[in-house]
């Protein structure tokens, strides 16, 4: 509302004369005030860089970025980590215990911790990370992701912090979790870390390989049994599992015998020619509802590469991708009908024993569209022809001129598809 504005001019005038100010410009429309929830979700626009520059422009973006800055935490270094707990310890005494929210901040805005790219120095490094992820848990009640360095193998007292903390439940991803297979009867605490995370998406369990000592004493070692007071695990929203390195152990037992009804995409290393290897009873377990297998084994020295079973497409039926790995089989069973729906193939590498193969499999496969070499690139643009037509790039070059005739595109490790 606008009041009327009189003007004078003669005011001590005997006929005082009176007029009307007239703005020569419109009144300016007022600018709606914008709720916090729509500057959050512009803000998640910006990079991290940017949100910490916001921090500086005025106080309202301060108190909007602070929260989202502090959300998703990626720490490379232990003694960063340590002054991320520092800091989380220190909000926590000052907290009042008469404020309305249960949690003080920043510890509530935490939702992901991604340790992944903490280099293993030492055993001294080890034990003081060990601690400060056992005070650092309790603090993050709303953690839904958590990310480790798959060389740290967590202890017994930190999974039981993480576990045990309020607000477990909302527990979505937990990444490169190093496991060593206890042997004991007794229930593992990584199983029993497990049972705290009901709403749990996406695992990824990595092993630490096997030796040759410990192969041969796999061979002649009794195959395992779970205890007959055994509860099934319940991970009903479980769609993504990674599990690495491990053949045998009371975990993947546990897991094999527990429903999961969600899952759709599975990695694991074969171990076929183990006589106690679980690896391919699981694929057979839950395979009838995967849409992606994927068989992979972590590089390391030395790498002991074993066979895949032949009846990997007819233990999952429903497969949309299958990435292979190294020996490739020399024979791939079809299921019954003596087709499938497979739309991805992954291979190490081409190969021009397994094209052979693969050449045997084409007409079965309707649905294939795309055949991707998993660990190589194509050479970027520039290079000689020789070049390109060398080694494992000719073999490339080769299967890409045979499957496009079969409408089929040849992709690289990076998904391309070259010139």
């Amino acid at each position: 509302m606008t009041s009327t504005i009189l003007l004078r001019p003669r005011p001590f005038a005997q006929p005082a004369g009176s007029f009307f100010l007239v703005a020569l410009l419109p009144p300016p429309k007022p600018v709606p005030a914008l709720p916090s929830e729509i500057w959050a979700g512009i803000f998640e626009f910006a990079a991290v860089q940017a949100l910490w520059s916001l921090l500086t422009v005025s106080k309202l973006f301060k108190e909007l970025a602070l929260p989202l800055v502090y959300a998703r935490v990626h720490i490379s270094q232990i003694p960063s980590l340590e002054k991320f707990a520092a800091r989380l310890h220190s909000a926590e005494e000052r907290w009042d215990s008469i404020c309305r929210i249960p949690w003080s901040t920043p510890g509530r805005w935490v939702q992901s911790l991604d340790l992944s790219r903490v280099a293993f120095v030492g055993q001294p490094e080890a034990l003081l990370l060990d601690s400060l992820l056992v005070k650092l848990f309790p603090l993050v009640p709303f953690l839904s992701r958590f990310s480790m360095n798959s060389a740290f193998i967590l202890s017994r007292r930190v999974m039981e912090s993480l576990g045990q903390r309020q607000g477990a439940v909302n527990m979505r991803a937990l990444e490169g979790i190093g496991y060593i297979p206890s042997g004991s009867p007794v229930e593992e605490p990584l199983t029993r870390l497990l049972r705290c995370f009901p709403n749990l998406e996406e695992l990824e369990i990595i092993g630490q390989g096997l030796d040759p000592a410990e192969m041969d004493f796999a061979l002649h070692n009794a195959e395992l049994s779970l205890p007959d007071s055994f509860v099934p695990l319940e991970l009903p929203c479980l769609r993504t599992l990674s599990i690495l390195s491990v053949y045998s152990s009371s975990l993947l037992l546990s897991l094999l015998v527990s429903p999961l009804p969600s899952l759709q995409k599975l990695t694991i290393t074969p171990f076929d020619d183990v006589p106690t290897s679980l690896s391919s009873q699981f694929i057979a377990t839950h395979g009838p509802s995967l849409r992606s297998l994927l068989l992979f084994t972590p590089k390391s020295w030395p790498t002991r590469l074993h066979p895949s079973p032949r009846s990997l497409l007819c233990m999952s039926p429903t497969l949309r991708h299958l990435s292979l790995e190294k020996p490739l089989p020399p024979h791939l069973d079809l299921p019954a009908g003596n087709s499938h729906a497979l739309q991805i193939l992954s291979v190490p590498r081409p190969d021009a024993d397994f094209w052979a193969v693969f050449k045997r499999m084409l007409p079965h496969l309707p649905a294939l569209c795309a055949v991707r070499a998993r660990d190589v690139r194509w050479l970027r643009k520039g290079m000689g022809l020789r070049a390109q037509e060398a080694g494992v790039q000719g073999e490339m070059r080769e299967w890409k001129r045979r499957l496009v005739r079969q409408g089929i595109r040849m992709l690289d490790a990076e998904w391309n598809e070259g010139e």
